[in-house]
């Protein structure tokens, strides 16, 4: 059994370099982005909206990538799709750090090459897209029940992880060197550097197996019960491999032939963990720290603060998620977002501005990442019977990216509006999570994945 986790951890640990990717591909532009606006966007004299529009362009990547990988995961398998987004993660650094390659002059920004430099940065998003939804699907399937929510988790650290350490990574590019070298050379440094784990990732996926729930649909039984076998044992292996057959044959496999709640589970899990608003307080950090009064370096350090606390707290979840199970977690956490969000709005409605913002933000930050972060990536990584899972998986996970992009986007122009009601509606939803868990949700602690067939029959 010893050789077995050794077997299984070292498997998840590959897979969870994609949401590693995922991490540092999303947070990457941080470090480069206003030396992206001084090069390609104010030497040009164009608008706030072209930046905008090229800050957030991998976004839509995003949005095709996760639409896409469904097809590809059930064409071409779970382990060849992730070669495919590790690739997809290798061109879009070296095409984001050095966009005039073959058909530009280095240094002479154009409109060409800014439409080339979004044709990376889009490129980059669809690895992330495909990546988002086939990761936790790869773990998922080749997990033992007792432990997969754990593994699966490991997934959400990665990712973390991977933001963490690509902030460290620009920092230390930008470290000592002057604002010219890093307009003209550092921000190139800060993409091309993610073409070292992208590479690392795509050859460690050649020693990695197929997941036994795609081979057995593919009618490769023995290749299955092969992995099976390195995983659970032998006497095991052959249980689980009939199980397997048996969803698989008695099925039709169209999508909502298991009826329509799963898919919209699916759904409004994947809109539920971005409606509270989580990426602004990701995403804008130091902006919400000035805003509340701190000076720029002080909501510098505080957003790293955020940061352990992500880290710390994606940990406790990895650690109860299957002895306390997915339904408690995500009801805890909603709680403890609305408590953290209706602080904050109430703070921004009486203008009251200090330490006690910063800990409702951390209260809010740290309720996720113990519960919506990782728990939701596990839901629907397992809750789809499996000849339905990569299609289900690639709705929910556009439907996570869509909601992503307009809760982002429609931040600033809320914040206009008034603080205290944007955070009150991320509170609401919040709220509205809770319920929505309590009430829909199943509980799928223990279960294995041949058991959410008859979970979700008619």
């Amino acid at each position: 059994m010893k050789n077995n986790s050794f077997y299984i951890f070292s498997i998840t640990i590959v897979a969870t370099l994609g949401g590693l990717l995922f991490g540092y591909d999303t947070a990457v532009i941080s470090g480069a982005e206003k030396s992206v606006q001084a090069f390609l966007i104010d030497s040009q004299g164009l608008s706030t909206l072209i930046h905008g529009l090229t800050i957030s362009s991998a976004l839509i990547g995003c949005i095709i990538g996760g639409g896409i990988s469904g097809i590809f995961a059930l064409k071409i398998g779970r382990r060849k799709s992730l070669m495919i987004a590790a690739l997809l993660f290798f061109i879009s650094a070296l095409g984001s750090g050095y966009p005039e390659f073959l058909f530009f002059e280095k240094g002479q920004a154009t409109m060409g090459l800014l439409y080339m430099f979004n044709f990376y940065r889009v490129i980059g998003g669809i690895g992330v897209g495909m990546a988002s939804a086939i990761v936790p699907m790869y773990i998922g399937e080749i997990a033992p029940e007792n432990i997969r929510g754990r593994l699966v988790s490991i997934n959400q650290f990665a990712i973390i992880f991977g933001m963490l350490v690509v902030y460290f990574v620009n920092w230390g590019i930008a470290n000592g060197n002057s604002l010219e070298w890093i307009n003209e050379v550092g921000w190139r440094r800060m993409f091309l550097s993610e073409s070292i784990p992208a590479a690392l990732f795509g050859l460690l996926l050649f020693f990695v197996p197929e997941t036994p729930r795609y081979l057995a649909l593919k009618e490769k039984d023995n290749e299955a019960l092969a992995i099976l076998e390195k995983i659970n044992g032998k006497s095991r292996a052959k249980e689980i491999l009939d199980d397997i057959k048996k969803t698989v044959e008695h099925h039709s496999g169209k999508l909502w032939s298991y009826g329509k709640l799963v898919i919209i589970i699916g759904i409004l899990l994947s809109v539920f963990q971005q409606f509270v608003g989580i990426n602004v307080a990701l995403y804008y950090a130091p902006r919400i720290f000035e805003s509340m009064g701190a000076a720029k370096d002080a909501s510098m350090l505080q957003t790293i603060v955020m940061g352990l606390v992500n880290v710390i707290f994606t940990v406790v979840a990895i650690l109860t998620v299957d002895k306390w199970g997915r339904k408690p977690l995500l009801m805890v956490g909603s709680i403890g977002m609305a408590v953290g969000m209706f602080a904050i709005a109430g703070l921004a409605f009486f203008e009251i501005i200090g330490t006690s913002t910063l800990v409702f933000i951390i209260v809010y930050t740290a309720s996720f990442m113990m519960s919506w972060g990782p728990i939701c990536w596990v839901l629907i990584s397992e809750i789809f019977p499996n000849k339905i899972r990569g299609r289900a998986v690639a709705i929910a996970v556009v439907a996570q990216w869509t909601a992503n992009y307009f809760i982002s986007s429609t931040y600033p122009a809320m914040m206009e509006f008034s603080g205290a009601v944007t955070y009150g509606f991320y509170g609401l939803m919040s709220l509205l999570s809770f319920f929505f868990v309590w009430k829909l949700v199943p509980e799928t602690k223990g279960k294995t994945l041949e058991e959410m067939e008859t979970l979700w029959k008619k």
